[in-house]
């Protein structure tokens, strides 16, 4: 893995957590040489996993929709910032520029950036994996609820591990760099589905 997209929050909640996490996900992936692809801003998780990777001599690719730039929310410290029209025009570019994501906390956002990729890979628009950062266990209940459509039949069991979750941000690397295709709903039969 050359670059991955990191998805978070702009906003900076009031446990201080959060921010060191995501400083430390940006310094970890400059330590191992892995670019930071993210949503180029400067605010909040946003700019401290940017800042984080800066700070330790990574490189960071920024995608942000215009409207953000003229909001005065790009972070301008970026080895790249790219802007572009639109957030699905972002996310595409996400897409196209990483070999697999990582999700830590964040909100609507980012929850739409994390969903878009868990369907594009079980259609199979991507073979790339898709980490989740559980963090503090901020994302139990998002898991329990994924768990919860698998048993009732909305995701197919080839389907219920493309979210590869773990606590630690080291385990969480190790088993994305391991990642296998699944098999995707494109290469399925309709009598499969």
């Amino acid at each position: 893995m050359k670059r991955l997209a990191v998805y978070c929050g702009s906003a900076t909640p009031a446990d201080p957590r959060y921010i060191e996490l995501a400083s430390e996900v940006g310094r970890t992936l400059a330590e191992r040489g892995i670019a930071l692809v993210y949503g180029g801003g400067r605010l909040g998780l946003m700019g401290a996993v940017a800042s984080g990777a800066l700070n330790a001599g990574g490189e960071v690719m920024g995608v942000i929709p215009e409207a953000l730039v003229s909001g005065e929310v790009a972070n301008h410290d970026c080895t790249e910032l790219r802007v572009v029209a639109n957030m699905h025009e972002r996310k595409a570019a996400f897409t196209d520029l990483s070999d697999g994501f990582i999700t830590i906390p964040g909100g609507v956002g980012t929850m739409d950036e994390l969903w878009e990729a868990v369907s594009w890979a079980q259609l199979g628009y991507h073979a790339k994996p898709v980490g989740l950062l559980n963090a503090f266990g901020f994302f139990d209940h998002l898991l329990a609820f994924n768990r919860h459509m698998a048993e009732v039949g909305f995701v197919r069991p080839q389907h219920a591990g493309i979210i590869i979750a773990e606590h630690e941000l080291d385990m969480l690397l190790t088993r994305m760099a391991a990642h296998e295709p699944h098999t995707t709903i494109f290469q399925m039969k309709a009598k499969d589905l």
